[in-house]
């Protein structure tokens, strides 16, 4: 069996002192701005409320009132409508997409 040998001199990688990088980083200003922007966040927790509640909504809605009491026809309902709302933002995402990419190309041909 081996053994390591044990120098005390030597660091390992957690006591290992950089410091030209504290330094560095000393100096440097703390950015905490949010790298999404707020209405990015408030259509993801759209969207999210209607992925909880429209499914589930649109289930005991269909349930007695159009399928009479069939829980397989409401059931497939509210799965079609979790579907919908899953394609919406996609699209709704893709478009965002293109409106951002969109602006920068402008700005570039603005600088130009």
């Amino acid at each position: 069996m081996t053994s390591r040998r044990i120098v005390s001199n030597e660091k390992d990688i957690f006591e290992h002192d950089d410091v030209k990088d504290r330094t560095a980083s000393a100096s440097r200003t703390s950015d905490i701005a949010p790298e999404v922007p707020a209405a990015v966040i408030v259509k993801l927790l759209g969207f999210t409320a209607v992925m909880v509640g429209g499914p589930i909504g649109v289930y005991f809605l269909t349930l007695n009132t159009i399928f009479r009491g069939s829980s397989t026809w409401a059931g497939a309902t509210a799965a079609v409508t979790a579907n919908l709302v899953v394609i919406a933002y996609v699209i709704v995402a893709m478009k965002e997409d293109q409106g951002d990419k969109l602006a920068a190309e402008e700005k570039a041909k603005k600088r130009i």
